[in-house]
């Protein structure tokens, strides 16, 4: 009975799954290299492959060179407007060839007694003057709203020992001032091409009185003239006039500064 017992044991054992295998651990070996015969073949392809790969790249580029599949489209850039201006700043102009002015006319002779007739007729003037600043106001007898008045400021060379450059200081100064006018009325104040080595010009209403001034200052060298001319008007309807007549006067002045 016990060798039966032990045989079916053994019978049902062999009839059972197999028994794993046992582990078996491979060395690792590096791959063999490939026969001579073999290398040429590689290399061709390779070569193929890097050929193909170079064709390709500069087809890309051509294809990017010329714009057309860039992934973002080009836009041009927005123009900027025009500054306004009553914001503008203050461009530098081109330094004078010419010496400093040494001294200024006299006050009432920068303007000749043609002009004044033609500008305020029956005018009669008053001036005062020192060795940097000369005025000289044109008041028509007829209208007290009707006057021209001529202004040059002169920084001397026997003053400072930069002249050029203070009366540029200067213009600036009063540019910036007209854009801060408390009593007036600004209608227009734009810079003025053309006009000595720099010039603005400024129509303007006073308050509470029924006159409007046209207004040109310019800058030669190291002297500053105002030339201001009024009527009696409001608004805008005499802006070409005022701005005219004052602009004339103007050029006059600077002419009779070249000496």
């Amino acid at each position: 009975m016990g060798r039966s017992s032990g045989a079916d044991a053994a019978s049902r054992e062999g009839a059972g799954l197999p028994r794993p295998p046992e582990p078996f651990e491979r060395v690792y070996s590096a791959p063999d290299p490939p026969s001579p015969s073999r290398r040429p073949g590689l290399l061709a392809v390779l070569a193929v492959v890097v050929a193909l790969g170079v064709a390709g790249g500069g087809a890309l580029l051509l294809r990017s060179g010329d714009g057309t599949d860039d992934a973002a489209p080009r836009t041009a850039a927005p123009s900027s407007p025009a500054p306004s201006s009553a914001s503008s700043p203050a461009s530098s102009p081109a330094p004078s060839s010419a010496g400093p002015i040494a001294a200024l006319p006299e006050p009432c002779g920068m303007v000749t007694a043609e002009t004044v007739r033609r500008t305020i007729p029956d005018a009669r003037q008053r001036d005062s003057a020192n060795s940097t600043l000369t005025t000289c106001t044109y008041s028509s007898t007829g209208s007290a709203f009707h006057w021209l008045r001529v202004e040059a400021h002169l920084y001397a060379p026997a003053n400072t020992a930069t002249p050029v450059e203070d009366a540029r200081r200067y213009f600036d100064a009063q540019w910036r001032q007209a854009h801060e006018a408390p009593l007036v009325r600004t209608v227009t104040l734009e810079r003025q091409p053309g006009l000595g080595d720099e010039a603005y010009r400024w129509f303007k209403s006073d308050e509470g009185q029924p006159t409007v001034v046209g207004q040109v200052t310019a800058r030669t060298r190291n002297a500053v003239i105002t030339v201001s001319y009024s009527e009696r008007g409001e608004g805008a309807a005499r802006e070409r006039e005022c701005l005219d007549a004052a602009a004339a006067v103007a050029r006059e002045v600077l002419t009779s500064l070249q000496f």
